[in-house]
């Protein structure tokens, strides 16, 4: 079966290619310098007093990155988590981060894709294609975009429609009867109105199997398009971006395996070994969820999603300023089967299904003529529903099956605005606001133990109204070197804890968290053929949210609290040199520390001993997050008469990520190379690859928790490799 699908895959994309990806560069000036938007217009990247990294189509396809979450290994300080190997992704930007598997709360780190923001984090799992470019900036974002975030904000821009008819497609063969595939086409309609169509899928890849049948899970098939309209009209001063955007996801989970002996039963089973194989794992499926959910016997864990989108990207240029307007829509049906305890037996299976639609509405005016000053104000609001089914199944180890169900709904508006002055040409100060009006309702929140019901529906809601802002220096002693300086406020909401729950303190609301950030940085050009950029920060973290239990009237009851103070700071260092005509070798560089300063934190075991609370001084103690990134990669392009041969290598270290759950948990740290050799003809419109992924095999995880009984990790993709032909006219 597995070999059918890949076949009918392939011939479906190379049909594709044929009659018609999509590696866009990353925009350039004439002199090639980066273009990037990070500050809403166009501007080199070196003349952005911010810390922020810039990843192009070509390094997004060396490095296989099909989804938002492989960005970690690309860029400094960013670690993105599946929790429990499933769709809900956890971000840490400098250290910035929530853990949660819920799909309720707001992340840390904003991801947007042409300017419109992904609130929910599991919305931000879809397929990557025709990307033009990635910006990841680092540090709180709030006076330029809609959405306020402490951690920073990750920017998908894609491929723009053309003036001119392009095409072009890619289809990739690997590993583990591994396809990807890429197409589009873009042209002209008429004079003034370009279109552009392009579509995805990603296909099989299994690289485990059940440790007792042998069956293989991991399976991808996934499917994804999107139709680009832009309108300029000649002379209007009008331009327009409508977006339309389609996704389909029915691939099976990534599994997990066993760190630890697990026994049954609670001890009245048999005793399944630890998984000796890391590409080992198991599930099972009981009567109880497939009669609640529209799973049958014999599927294996993965998912079954369905999005789709639009907005409109619409401005008007009145010859001093420019009004911009930005409308969008997008929705989420999302089936998720997990089986955390990673056996047959059912001791933590689960379920989510979700139902998410997000309304936003951007306006922003900013002045369009040269001269010192510089500005823009906006105004924000936007409305999102979540629908929820969360579903557990204890029933051989607590004897118990656990359904929670609500509703949530977030209403956001918000006012901000940036201004800059030049007051020279070497010296410019840059101020910005935000406030903001957030309300968040939890609707009819109930669970419900073995068909009783443990929590009536209930309702909690939480609201803020905090003011933020930015103020920040920038000084360019030379042309070749730009001195910044920034002190800025960033938020995050609060929220609630959606687990199970038979006790109403475990849904009462956690405060926002707030994020005094410093920072001061360089951006340097000493020569033509090197580049080098530094920062220093230092945060100070206000009611971070830490995941904890509180003491309620039946015991302890997990749930997210807020650490009163606490402290982050380190440093990041990026560097391009290009030291002979066509070699290029790039080098990033992030170490961060982190402390608790006041945080007095449950001691759930010593609570349960002596029937209260005990509280046990977590202040002076680390906060767990890799402290040590390093990556970079290696290109020579090779004149070879008529053709051009270009070896290159990708690599990336990720240091130990501790856990707060204990030393089993920690996630050793990983050094993982890439590599490829590209032929392509010098004046072509081919390009054939032979490519290799984690080229050394490192073992490695991506997650480790546990649930209930069973210590779980969540294994790396092994050594892959495989062939990728690309064609663009």
């Amino acid at each position: 079966m597995k070999t059918y699908l890949g076949r009918t895959a392939i011939g479906a994309i190379v049909a594709a290619t044929l009659c018609a990806p999509a590696y866009a560069q990353v925009s350039e000036n004439g002199d090639g310098s980066i273009v990037v938007t990070a500050q809403r217009r166009e501007q080199n990247a070196q003349d952005v007093g911010i810390a922020l990294s810039v990843i192009g189509s070509d390094e997004l396809e060396q490095r296989g990155v099909t989804n938002v979450n492989q960005l970690q290994d690309a860029t400094p300080s960013l670690e993105i988590e599946p929790a429990f190997g499933g769709g809900a992704a956890q971000f840490r930007l400098r250290g910035v981060g929530f853990q949660d598997y819920a799909s309720n709360n707001s992340p840390t780190v904003g991801v947007y894709v042409n300017e419109v923001a992904y609130p929910v984090p599991v919305m931000t799992q879809g397929l990557i294609f025709d990307v033009a470019r990635v910006e990841v900036l680092r540090g709180p974002q709030g006076t330029l975009y809609g959405r306020n975030t402490t951690g920073g904000a990750v920017n998908f821009t894609t491929n723009k429609p053309t003036d001119h008819f392009t095409a072009g497609g890619m289809v990739e063969y690997g590993r583990f009867d591994a396809v990807r595939g890429e197409a589009y086409v873009s042209g002209p309609i008429t004079e003034g109105i370009n279109l552009r169509v392009s579509g995805a899928t990603q296909q099989g890849g299994a690289y485990q199997y059940n440790r007792d049948t042998g069956e293989e899970i991991g399976d991808a098939n996934r499917w994804a398009g999107r139709a680009l309209l832009a309108i300029e009209p000649v002379g209007s001063g009008f331009s327009g971006l409508l977006d339309f955007h389609y996704g389909r996801d029915t691939s099976e989970a990534t599994g997990l395996y066993l760190l630890n002996d697990l026994p049954t039963q609670a001890g009245a089973g048999p005793v399944i070994p630890a998984d000796t194989d890391r590409f080992a794992t198991g599930w099972g499926l009981s009567p109880q969820l497939l009669a609640d959910t529209e799973l049958s016997v014999g599927d294996v864990p993965g998912v079954n999603n369905e999005t789709w989108g639009a907005s409109a990207n619409l401005s008007y240029d009145f010859g001093s300023v420019t009004l911009t307007s930005v409308t969008a829509y997008d929705w989420l049906h999302r089936e998720q089967f997990a089986d955390w305890d990673s056996s047959a037996s059912v001791e933590a299976d689960t379920f989510f299904g979700s139902d998410v639609d997000v309304f936003a509405q951007e306006v922003r005016l900013s002045n369009s003529q040269p001269g010192p000053l510089t500005w823009v104000v906006g105004a924000y609001y936007s409305q999102q529903n979540l629908d929820e089914r969360y579903y557990s199944d204890f029933v051989d180890v607590y004897g118990t099956y656990a359904r929670v169900n609500y509703a949530q709904k977030v209403e956001s508006i918000s006012g901000f605005g940036q201004l800059e002055y030049a007051f020279s040409p070497r010296f410019k100060a840059i101020a910005g606001l935000r406030y903001e009006y957030e309300k968040r309702q939890l609707q009819g929140f109930g669970s419900a133990f073995g068909g009783a019901q443990a929590l009536p529906p209930t309702d909690v809601s939480t609201s803020m109204k905090p003011l933020t802002g930015k103020l920040a220096f920038e000084f360019t002693p030379s042309d070749d070197l730009l001195l910044y300086a920034s002190a800025s406020k960033g938020t995050k909401s609060g929220g609630f804890t959606t687990y199970n729950t038979g006790n109403e303190s475990g849904i009462e609301p956690f405060a926002p968290e707030t994020l005094y950030a410093y920072e001061v940085g360089f951006k340097a050009n000493p020569s033509r053929t090197f580049q080098i950029n530094g920062s220093f920060f230092y945060y100070d973290y206000r009611d971070q949210q830490v995941l904890s239990a509180v003491w309620g009237d039946n015991g302890a009851v997990g749930r997210f609290a807020n650490a009163p103070k606490s402290s982050i700071w380190g440093t990041e260092l990026e560097v391009v040199v290009t030291p002979a005509e066509g070699v290029t070798v790039t080098q990033y560089v992030g170490y961060k520390k982190g402390r608790y300063l006041e945080f007095f934190d449950l001691d759930v075991p010593a609570s349960n001993l002596v029937g209260e609370a005990v509280y046990t001084d977590r202040a002076h103690t680390d906060i767990p997050f890799p402290n040590l990134s390093l990556g970079g990669s290696m290109r020579y392009a090779i004149p070879m008469g008529d053709y051009t041969l270009t070896p290159s290598a990708t690599y990336s270290f990720r240091d130990e990520y501790p856990s707060w759950l204990g030393e089993t948990f920690d996630i050793a740290a990983y050094f993982v190379v890439n590599a490829e050799l590209q032929l392509a003809p010098t004046n072509g419109p081919w390009t054939l690859s032979l490519w290799g992924r984690n080229i050394f095999n490192e073992k490695y995880d991506l997650t480790r928790n546990y649930f209930t009984s069973a210590d779980i990790a969540q294994p790396a993709r092994p050594v892959s490799y495989g062939l990728r032909f690309s064609i663009d006219y």
